[in-house]
């Protein structure tokens, strides 16, 4: 039996690695048996998919360089250096049949799996984009000074995608504790690699990466903890190019003799490094024949046994969103507004207190640093006071939400800014891979309470469109987020104060028209996410808006107010929805008008009607067609006429109101 992974790792410290074992071999059998387990089942119809790892073993080797508290970013063709981390085979076959005592609780696809107390970073499938996530977990533990890496694999077809490379820049950039291992089976499910890795391409100067074969368990083990040693004293990263054979299909679904010649496959299968593994154990009179078949024999009847176990324990029955987190204190906020009370001031006073009352936080984010405190200034002053920790960012949005994906694994606080929304494109996979599904897949294993701010729409002119769209109706579609709207300083530093003491990754979008219109100073109250706000009483029609459009409802309402009650609700906070306060005031009025800049087609706005709509006891309130006033379904031009005539205006929102008083 392999001895547990704390001993075997806390015992690093006092003895050499000891890689030509027993040990060795049966952890490579076991995880080579639970594929064919795996395989097996799969034909018998009794799984669901199985993604093999035959032909990666040699990389289980890297967990005798690793300490306990390391943390490991992987791709799903690394089951043996999760089986040689810790986790055990009965671990693995209950996250192969998704039973409810799996660690995701059958949320998670096969090796995609959470394993916290291992330092094992769930994978996604999307295979790069583990490594920007592991690049911010890196630089949290160079911030800590903790004498920890990060190690983090990816498959070589997955070398192409963009955050690869931003994830390595950024490495190289800070010198952060990190190994990154290029796991190059030559084939990106049926397409053939050996023309596009960009190792062979020559992109990668040959000092900044060391090429294994992969198919010498002895050769990865050894390089491996060279690299790992190097990288924990404090030389930079690391990355390694280990070449091996897929030694099967891709998964279950694929066949790989439609592309692979049966003379390939043949020769594949004379380099398996497992069955080089055992030529050499025998030829050095390590273990013989006899107690090899032994050994194999005892193994599959053990795996076969933990896997019928699994397979009699209780399917999954709950698969809902985790609470958000509501019971958490928080520091009391300023008494007031600073500065007359606009929400830049606001917001930069917040993030002010947040640093100093959280050595945790950490403001990140393109030109954030001084002199220059960003582009809007919510950040002014803020790098000089609190130096380290106000730090700027490349010109990469993916790095930004990634790396604040990595800090939150190690414990901090990220408060990340984007210069506008309509820069997060960049950034999307990171939101809706990593960020946002990240406490749902792991169970609440992991918590990514990271806070996202940006400037937000339009009504401020020559923005165009790529400085003046709104697309709540987006970020709201993604789960797992929080998204709020403010539309006053008050609101925006009670929902930033409510943010910090969030364990969801929260985003606040600050209205570009709103931003520096001055308030009175005002007390500030710490608002819940899902607590709507009502602006204006009225009796006649209910008018729900949130962020610039707030404005144009309160200024309509007044203008019509000789001969119409109108009642206003700002939303404030989108996700979650106070659905309960726009019910009860439609209750009371029985009409509805609802405004918003974004575009109509899966605007937000059309969610808060659909909703309203959804029951008969809702749609019984109703007196008339409830109305949406949106932009129209365009890109933002340019040229202020051009954006007026788009967007929401009082005379739209006249005849909205006219409309449902018919």
């Amino acid at each position: 039996m392999t001895s547990p992974p704390t001993a075997r790792l806390d015992a690093l410290h006092s003895r050499p690695c000891n890689y030509t074992s027993k040990t060795w071999l049966k952890t490579l059998l076991t995880v080579r048996a639970i594929d064919h387990q795996e395989a097996h089942l799969i034909r018998q119809g009794r799984g669901w998919i199985h993604i093999p790892s035959a032909g990666h073993e040699a990389i289980g080797t890297l967990a005798e360089s690793l300490h306990a508290d390391d943390l490991l970013f992987l791709y799903y063709r690394d089951r043996a250096l999760m089986h040689a981390r810790g986790v055990s085979t009965k671990q693995l076959a209950r996250e192969f049949l998704a039973t409810a005592s799996s660690c995701s609780a059958g949320r998670a696809m096969p090796i995609h799996g959470t394993y916290k107390k291992l330092g094992i970073f769930p994978p996604a499938t999307p295979t790069s984009s583990q490594c920007l996530p592991a690049v911010g977990a890196a630089w949290g533990m160079k911030l800590r000074g903790l004498p920890n890496i990060v190690l983090c694999t990816i498959g070589d077809a997955s070398t192409r995608q963009g955050e690869f490379y931003e994830a390595i820049a950024q490495a190289i950039q800070l010198r952060l504790p990190i190994v990154f291992v290029v796991e190059d089976n030559g084939f990106g499910i049926s397409t053939r690699t050996d023309s596009q890795l960009p190792f062979r391409l020559g992109i990668f100067d040959t000092s900044t990466y060391l090429r294994i074969d992969g198919r010498d368990i002895d050769a990865v083990a050894s390089a491996g903890a060279e690299a790992i040693a190097a990288t924990r004293q404090g030389h930079g990263p690391r990355i390694l190019w280990v070449e091996l054979d897929r030694l099967t299909s891709h998964t279950n679904s694929d066949d790989q003799r439609v592309y692979r010649t049966a003379k390939e496959i043949d020769a594949m299968s004379r380099r398996d490094p497992l069955l080089l593994y055992e030529n050499r154990l025998k030829a050095t009179h390590q273990i013989t024949e006899r107690d090899l078949d032994c050994l194999k024999s005892d193994i599959e009847t053990e795996v076969r046994a933990i896997y019928e176990a699994a397979e009699t324990e209780a399917a999954p029955s709950d698969c809902s969103m985790v609470n958000r987190d509501s019971t958490s204190s928080v520091a009391p906020p300023p008494a007031s507004t600073p500065d007359g009370g606009t929400m830049v001031s606001a917001l930069n006073g917040a993030l002010a207190q947040a640093l100093a009352g959280n050595p945790d936080c950490i403001v990140f984010g393109e030109d954030v640093e001084d002199p220059k405190g960003g582009v809007f200034g919510f950040t002014k002053g803020l790098s000089s006071r609190f130096p380290g920790r106000v730090v700027n960012s490349p010109l990469a949005e993916a790095t930004i939400v990634g790396m604040g994906v990595g800090l939150a694994a190690t414990n901090f606080k990220p408060i990340l800014e984007m210069q506008f929304i309509d820069f997060l494109a960049p950034g999307f996979n990171q939101l809706i891979t990593q960020l946002a599904t990240l406490r749902w897949r792991s169970n609440d294993d992991w918590k990514c309470p990271a806070v996202i701010y940006a400037p937000y729409g339009a009504y401020l002119p020559a923005g165009s469109t790529w400085h003046s769209q709104s697309n709540e109706g987006i970020w709201a579609h993604i789960p797992g987020i929080a998204v709020a709207v403010p539309s006053n300083p008050q609101d925006l530093s009670g929902l930033f104060f409510a943010a910090l003491v969030s364990d969801d990754p929260v985003m606040l979008l600050i209205p570009k028209h709103l931003m520096r219109v001055r308030h009175s100073a005002a007390a500030i109250e710490i608002l819940k996410f899902g607590q709507a706000r009502i602006c204006r009483e009225g009796t006649d029609v209910t008018v729900v808006s949130w962020g610039n459009c707030v404005e144009l409802a309160c200024t309509v309402a007044e203008q019509r107010s000789h001969r119409l009650s109108v009642e206003v609700i700002d939303l404030v906070s989108l996700v979650p929805c106070d659905w309960a306060t726009i019910e009860r005031s439609v209750r009371k009025t029985g009409r509805l008008v609802v405004i918003c800049e974004d575009n109509r087609m899966g605007s937000f706005g059309q969610s808060v009607i659909a909703e309203m709509v959804s029951s008969q006891e809702r749609f019984d309130l109703l007196l008339s067609p409830p109305t949406l006033v949106a932009r129209s379904d365009c890109h933002i031009p340019f040229h202020p006429a051009l954006e007026m005539a788009l967007l929401p205006d009082e005379q739209r929102v006249h005849d909205a109101l006219t409309q449902v008083m018919r």
